[in-house]
């Protein structure tokens, strides 16, 4: 009985974290390195027919080089409301528009703008860490009231919290190194 509701503890406290890490690595994969990357413009919304749309629902993306994404709209109709959708996003980007595809050509990040971008995503990976933090706190919580109805021993509790301290330095292994690999991302030229 008490290692099951211990188990459950642990269990659902991993699912959040795997979770926070997940949320992360998408804001991380949303910050701009100076190459195309279509994962800058996928959760996009369009207004479409007066319907919000993602954008990644309505075209395909391309990459023929670093510096270059092509968006191709199944509906050639939505053509002019993806590019006042990319327009009006903060990306900073010009669309050129031939009729047929909308073209982004990505300016190389000066190095100035390359750091604020570090700094950016620094910010990021501790909101990271502090929302794992924050869920072993929580699952902690959990198994001392578990220990305290009697559900779970003075050991049993010892052993599961160690576990959930492995989990949650695993976890924020994983944001360091998200954030390693973003920053050489970035401060490559």
């Amino acid at each position: 009985m008490d290692d099951d509701l211990a188990g459950l503890v642990l269990d659902d406290t991993r699912d959040k974290m795997h979770k926070a890490v997940d949320h992360v690595r998408a804001e991380m994969g949303n910050v701009r390195t100076g190459r195309a990357s279509s994962a800058l413009l996928e959760p996009l919304l369009v207004d479409y027919y007066g319907t919000p749309t993602v954008l990644r629902q309505l075209a395909g993306f391309s990459v023929p080089d670093a510096m270059l994404l092509v968006v191709t709209p199944y509906d050639k109709g939505s053509l002019g409301a993806i590019e006042k959708a990319i327009l009006g996003s903060d990306l900073g980007i010009n669309p050129t528009n031939d009729g047929n595809v909308i073209r982004l050509a990505f300016p190389p990040l000066t190095e100035e703008r390359r750091k604020d971008l570090v700094k950016v995503v620094r910010h990021k990976a501790e909101e990271a860490r502090v929302a794992v933090r924050n869920l072993r706190r929580a699952g902690r919580h959990d198994l001392d009231a578990l220990q305290k109805d009697g559900s779970l021993s003075t050991d049993e509790l010892e052993r599961v919290e160690r576990e959930l301290e492995k989990i949650t330095h695993e976890q924020v292994g994983v944001i360091d190194n998200l954030l390693a690999q973003k920053e050489r991302e970035l401060l490559q030229v």
